[in-house]
């Protein structure tokens, strides 16, 4: 979480814009969009079009502006999350030492006290 928390303003917002675009709700509202616009400028009253057919210039023009502004804050969006991943995962690799360390620690102290078990049922069965 602290990679998180060292972001800029900058960055959370192009985080939290890749995380609003890689939706499906966003793909519908584009589907949506375009669709509303390519059926409105080829079946809409004539007199109300406001984007003709087959060109659809200012749809092409709206959609690439945005592309253009959304693709870079995607791409940054993703290189962060990627650098978090990446933290998170060494985060998790050193923990996981520890546990193994500690486990070691513990497998040694059930074999001493194995053997202490086995030393004292020997006295007791020389008795």
């Amino acid at each position: 979480m602290e990679a998180r928390a060292a972001f800029s303003p900058l960055e959370r917002f192009a985080v939290k814009i890749t995380h609003g675009v890689g939706t499906v709700g966003f793909f519908f509202l584009l589907v949506l969009w375009t669709g509303g616009w390519l059926l409105w400028n080829l079946y809409g009253p004539l007199e109300m079009r406001f984007d003709p057919a087959p060109a659809f210039v200012i749809w092409l023009f709206t959609s690439n502006i945005i592309q253009l502004v959304l693709l870079p804050l995607v791409m940054v969006g993703q290189n962060l999350e990627g650098k978090f991943a990446e933290h998170r995962a060494q985060a998790d690799f050193e923990i996981n030492q520890k546990a193994e360390h500690e486990v070691e620690i513990i497998i040694a102290h059930l074999e001493n006290q194995s053997e202490l078990l086995v030393e004292l049922i020997r006295k007791i069965d020389r008795k």
